[in-house]
């Protein structure tokens, strides 16, 4: 009895997750955007996002014109990313450190 409640413990707790509706995911058929996939009509460079995509860099900012042309796509440059002597730009700095220093 006791190896029955053991079996069937996970597969009950398990039931709920599959009684779920599913969650819409973008991109399963690669080839066409799905109906009702999210739309971004209009982006708008706020001058808090540009603050943020200018954080670090020292004027005269060269070699960043790309940033004129950036739409609403991911882009890894605006995003804190290593840490330590590679954050050459300081994205890291507000962040509190885990090694304690």
């Amino acid at each position: 009895m006791k190896r029955l409640m053991l079996l069937l413990g996970p597969l009950l707790a398990g039931a709920n997750v599959l009684a779920e509706a599913p969650v819409f995911v973008a991109g399963l058929a690669p080839y066409q955007r799905p109906a009702d996939a999210p739309v971004i009509t209009v982006f708008e460079q706020t001058p808090e996002w540009q603050a943020r995509a200018m954080r670090g860099i020292t004027p005269p900012p060269t070699g960043i014109d790309f940033l004129k042309y950036q739409g609403a796509w991911y882009t890894p440059f605006i995003h804190p990313n290593l840490t330590g002597r590679y954050d050459i730009r300081g994205l890291h700095a507000d962040a509190a450190r885990k090694d304690g220093s």
